[in-house]
């Protein structure tokens, strides 16, 4: 991507802290300029519309609309720019389907802020950036089973750590009704009856710590 002056970037996060923190380290870096901040997916694609960027910068969970779901409208509606995942997850369900859905890269938040640095100036040029332990889950085999969507993995991590239906459905921008069919898809899906084995599942697939 060839363009001039600083990488203009895009920040999408619900979480004001870690946004701030973000905003804060990208704005000691030369040549980057963080544009528009924002704290769900709907917001994202407003800003990109009004405000030229190079980079988006984004979490997987936020309210209304989430990182996931963003991907493949940002691609559709502004195709040039990179789309970098800043995510908790490392897991092999979370990092796949970013890259299938058009991610240009996938970052973990506890990555090195050099790394980060890193990862901004390499996908503006050379158009992705996988770190070596997100290169080494994306070769791992995937199972059939883990044919669940974005929204159904949410939901999924949620139940695992704890929250209820109704806890889910606030933080998520859904109704309490919505979030228990989701609930019973993914219990009919991974073929398991409570929680317990939700939760075991989601550890075991690095979703949620132990």
């Amino acid at each position: 991507m060839n363009h001039h002056g600083p990488i203009r970037v895009v920040l999408a996060d619900d979480h004001d802290l870690v946004r701030s923190g973000i905003r804060a380290l990208l704005s000691t870096l030369p040549g980057i300029a963080v544009v528009a901040e924002v704290s769900d997916g709907e917001a994202l694609l407003d800003a990109l519309d009004s405000v030229p960027a190079h980079v988006v910068l984004t979490d997987i969970s936020m309210p209304r609309l989430d990182g996931l779901a963003a991907i493949p409208r940002i691609r559709e509606r502004h195709p040039t720019v990179r789309i970098v995942v800043l995510s908790m997850y490392d897991s092999i369900d979370f990092v796949r389907r970013a890259v299938t859905l058009g991610a240009s890269g996938y970052l973990m938040k506890h990555a090195a802020p050099q790394e980060l640095e890193h990862a901004l100036r390499t996908v503006v040029t050379t158009g992705s950036y996988f770190s070596g332990s997100i290169a080494q889950v994306l070769l791992q085999p995937a199972d059939a089973e883990d044919d669940l969507t974005e929204r159904q993995l949410q939901i999924l991590t949620l139940v695992a750590e704890g929250l209820s239906s109704k806890e889910i459905a606030w933080q998520l921008g859904l109704s309490s009704k919505t979030v228990d069919v989701h609930r019973a898809r993914i219990m009919g899906r991974l073929d398991m009856k409570d929680v317990a084995s939700l939760t075991r599942y989601a550890v075991r697939k690095g979703l949620v710590r132990a």
